[in-house]
């Protein structure tokens, strides 16, 4: 595989690096680096089951969002290199765990690494779904290497403000990315729910309730941001109606590093998550998942000690 790393751009950020010598925006170089990989619960539903989803957090990350609830891994500082070869044994080791999927965490800037631990993994039994977590910041070319590798993809839709974007990202053109990057996902897993008879059916779940296909959006409300996330909410449900699922959180954690911020120093108020809701409600919206009572607890936030690395 050609080795764009030596040249990369594969996020947004166009950075034109040699990620051999040096870092890109992302904050990583060329080798692989992760800080955790282990079952995780708390996934949506469909995602995590009742065995966890086998979750694979990279180092990294191609935004710099002010409110970050991973900054550890996402500014780089913490991680261990590992080598492909290693990376599929991960997967198959998640897998022999009996997980219910292999779930790739901020992934992009690794995306071809990524590509041919996967194309190893299954070469030697890997069954399970892949689910691509990611922000939503991506290139439709990037995500087209992606086709058929991936079963499952997890996009946030953060921002259509581009103010907000830039203010709380770095990522004026954020909207831009992330709208064109949710259509080439529905593209490629096809829609998560298909009409028969004038009745919704889904087609992304196994026996068990295990999502195998299709796309989830998640949305997480920020403090003071309620326009914009009808905003996005109404687009969504404008562009797709109920053939994509939607998840609406309230989970926002204001962490030290926003302790002074005027606007993100304090949580959701149940008010202006409950104002989100009723306006998806209002909307038609009924494939969605939505979190209840008290979500904004740093326990969201899994030890990133490098287990099963």
């Amino acid at each position: 595989m050609e080795n764009t790393q030596s040249k990369c751009n594969l996020c947004p950020r166009e950075c034109n690096v040699d990620r051999n010598k040096t870092k890109g925006f992302c904050g990583m170089q060329n080798d692989l680096v992760c800080a955790r990989a282990a079952l995780h619960m708390w996934e949506e539903p469909c995602i995590s089951g009742s065995r966890g989803s086998g979750t694979v957090f990279f180092s990294g990350c191609t935004l710099r969002c002010v409110y970050c609830q991973n900054r550890e891994i996402a500014n780089g500082r913490i991680g261990k290199e590992i080598s492909v070869n290693r990376l599929a044994e991960i997967f198959l080791e998640l897998q022999d765990k009996k997980a219910n999927n292999i779930n790739l965490v901020t992934p992009t800037h690794y995306t071809d690494k990524i590509i041919e631990a996967l194309k190893l993994a299954k070469d030697r039994g890997l069954k399970i779904p892949v689910v691509y977590n990611t922000s939503g910041y991506e290139k439709v070319e990037t995500l087209k290497k992606l086709e058929g590798l991936v079963d499952v993809y997890l996009p946030d839709f953060k921002y259509i403000d581009s103010q907000i974007s830039s203010e709380y990202s770095a990522a004026p053109d954020y909207f831009e990315y992330a709208f064109k990057a949710i259509k080439e996902m529905v593209r490629q897993t096809g829609l998560s729910f298909f009409k028969e008879d004038d009745e919704l059916v889904v087609q992304g779940y196994v026996e068990e309730g295990i999502m195998k296909s299709g796309v989830i959006v998640r949305h997480l409300i920020l403090p003071g941001a309620v326009n914009d996330s009808k905003k996005i909410i109404k687009l969504l449900y404008e562009t797709f109606s109920d053939e994509i699922f939607m998840s609406i959180m309230s989970q926002y954690t204001p962490l030290e590093a926003v302790a002074d911020h005027k606007t993100l120093n304090r949580t959701l108020t149940e008010e202006e998550y409950d104002e989100v809701v009723d306006f998806a409600i209002e909307l038609g919206l009924t494939n969605a998942f939505i979190q209840e009572g008290e979500a904004a607890q740093e326990s969201f936030i899994p030890r990133f000690d490098c287990e099963g690395i």
